[in-house]
């Protein structure tokens, strides 16, 4: 089985994110693709906005239906920092007999020298490098510090050029703040859950 494994903190989910994982499911061939929100970014200050709850019922929302899309709660069960290198390690103990890859956009790349232990990383699971067309070449060679050369041409055989819509999930959190229309940017159950449990609206 081709599993890939999509990250962040998902605060909230939106169609950007929705599409980028379709899109590598379809053109890589995954037969699942695992989201997993992060319990706290080691990139990002403090924690997400929305609650560790909040956050997984609205990606079961948007999930619904699709079922090679499944969402994993393994970093917030795990709790603290969360690192992907602790979570592909989990990951392929659990699934021994497949093949994980690693949906990451062009901007993530760039700092991946920073993760813990990227080496670790490219040896459990292929990056699988997300850009849109248009952008300018990604520069893989970022990864070739700490992937042999076998992996470094499965990772150029693997990269992939996607459509994606320009939406941040801190954009329709300041929109929400603001009481300014969110539509058409979310699944419509994830918006609805946001207004009913009046979520990202000042304290």
């Amino acid at each position: 089985m081709r599993i890939g494994v999509f990250g962040g903190s998902f605060d909230p989910v939106h169609y950007g994110h929705l599409l980028m994982a379709e899109q590598c499911r379809e053109q890589a061939k995954l037969d699942q693709v695992l989201f997993l929100p992060s319990a706290i970014s080691p990139f990002k200050d403090g924690g997400p906005a929305a609650s560790d709850k909040d956050r997984l019922e609205m990606l079961g929302l948007a999930l619904a239906g699709h079922t090679p899309f499944q969402v994993l709660p393994l970093e917030i069960e795990r709790g603290g920092v969360s690192y992907t290198v602790e979570t592909v390690e989990t990951l392929a103990r659990q699934n021994p007999d497949s093949e994980l890859y690693l949906l990451m956009g062009a901007d993530t790349l760039t700092r991946f020298a920073d993760w813990k232990e990227p080496a670790t990383i490219c040896s459990l699971a292929v990056p699988l490098i997300v850009n849109r067309p248009g952008s300018k070449p990604i520069d893989l060679e970022i990864l070739a510090p700490f992937a042999s050369s076998g992996q470094m041409e499965q990772i150029r055989q693997q990269t992939l050029q996607t459509m994606q819509i320009d939406i941040s999930s801190s954009d329709i959190r300041l929109r929400t703040r603001q009481s300014r229309s969110v539509r058409y940017m979310l699944p419509r159950a994830v918006e609805k859950y946001i207004e009913t449990k009046k979520l990202y609206q000042d304290k």
